[in-house]
């Protein structure tokens, strides 16, 4: 029978994009065929237990591809009888690649998600990105934008093996049924308030602070408006002392960090959604994708989108919402006015994003990519 051995970083509990990505994925596979190797996290007992797969956790918080590391993933390889490797996050653990090949593994699949843009551009890390697209079978990517940016450092042969997998959306749990009051009345959101929220980590490359930059703006023409920002990270201090220099505290409401299965009526307590995502760093840090444009548009709410990155992927501009120049305060402003200010149009907008995300970014999708790749 075959085994695939998942080795990755990104895995719950920790939360974040690519760790439900990786944790979708593994679900999606057969449980009798699936090992899961991955960092020690606090907490993690109760949530590997509880999965239908054997999760190893390595000694270590933070997986590095270090000679130990390797022996101690293809002893895991060996001891659960496994024959392909899935590397959770191509870089930088698909550097051990050539070791689990030697061990015998028969397939060998790379995802990536953005961060490789950097791997393929530093010059340091570039030769690397090489390495790992030759070890791999397939280097898979979420959009034209970073298929381009990694192909460039890859050698021609892994360049043409390289496949389009974009993670996908629960639309059964993201859907538009899902009753946001609770969340507002917890919060103490008025009922008829117009709500904009941001469910993201709190990063600068999230763009929280030009919302909240344009926030004056909106107030001054719709006085009930209120930003909800969900999450948490290291800005945001940052982000509460900038609503508190521009006066809008009473109008930008921090719920914190939310799991990530439970972030549906987060967004069903919202009109519309925003992440006005930025390049940073001179173009090596870009968003990916953004998967939560895509979970919201399935919520039935229009998106702002900040162009970054493979970010343009996730909407129809001008049909399942808007994309927005991330330095431009008073266009973000604008466009937040436009949606907030006309409900029927980010109706529209919203159930035009439920369908588009129905057609074309259901896990279905993805689990059969992943089995192709696989081979099984």
């Amino acid at each position: 029978m075959p085994r695939t051995l998942i080795v990755t970083n990104d895995f719950p509990p920790r939360q974040g994009g690519i760790e439900t990505f990786v944790a979708a994925i593994a679900d999606g596979l057969p449980p009798d065929q699936l090992v899961v190797y991955t960092a020690r996290m606090p907490g993690a007992a109760a949530g590997d237990a509880a999965r239908p797969y054997p999760v190893v956790r390595d000694p270590s918080t933070r997986l590095l591809p270090t000679r130990a590391l390797s022996q101690r993933v293809v002893d895991a390889y060996a001891a659960h009888d496994c024959d392909r490797v899935l590397f959770g996050a191509a870089a930088p653990l698909g550097l051990l690649a050539m070791a689990v090949r030697a061990a015998g593994a028969h397939r060998v699949i790379g995802i990536t998600h953005g961060h490789e843009l950097w791997w393929a551009r530093l010059p340091v890390t570039r030769p690397l990105m090489r390495r790992i697209g030759d070890g791999c079978d397939t280097l898979t990517y979420l959009a034209d934008y970073t298929r381009a940016g990694i192909a460039s450092a890859l050698s021609p042969a892994a360049a043409a093996r390289m496949r389009r997998m974009p993670p996908g959306v629960d639309t059964e749990t993201f859907t538009p049924h899902v009753d946001g009051r609770p969340v507002r009345a917890s919060l103490g959101i008025p009922a008829d308030a117009r709500v904009l929220v941001c469910v993201s980590r709190l990063t600068p490359r999230k763009g929280q602070d030009t919302l909240i930059a344009a926030w004056p703006k909106v107030r001054a023409q719709l006085p009930d408006a209120i930003l909800l920002i969900v999450g948490q990270g290291e800005d945001e201090q940052r982000l509460r002392d900038r609503a508190r220099a521009l006066s809008v505290t009473d109008a930008v409401v921090f719920a914190g960090g939310v799991p990530h299965p439970q972030t549906p009526p987060y967004f069903a307590a919202a009109d519309v959604f925003g992440m006005i995502c930025r390049d940073r760093r001179a173009g090596l840090e870009v968003e990916g994708l953004g998967i939560v444009f895509l979970e919201a548009a399935a919520t039935g709410l229009p998106v702002i989108v900040g162009r970054s990155g493979g970010a343009v992927d996730t909407v129809l501009d001008g049909k399942t919402g808007v994309v927005v120049d991330p330095t431009d305060v008073d266009t973000v402003a604008a466009t937040a006015i436009d949606l907030l200010g006309n409900p029927e149009r980010a109706r529209r907008m919203g159930a035009a994003g439920r369908d588009w995300v129905e057609q074309a970014w259901t896990w279905h999708r993805v689990h059969a990519t992943v089995r192709e790749l696989l081979d099984l």
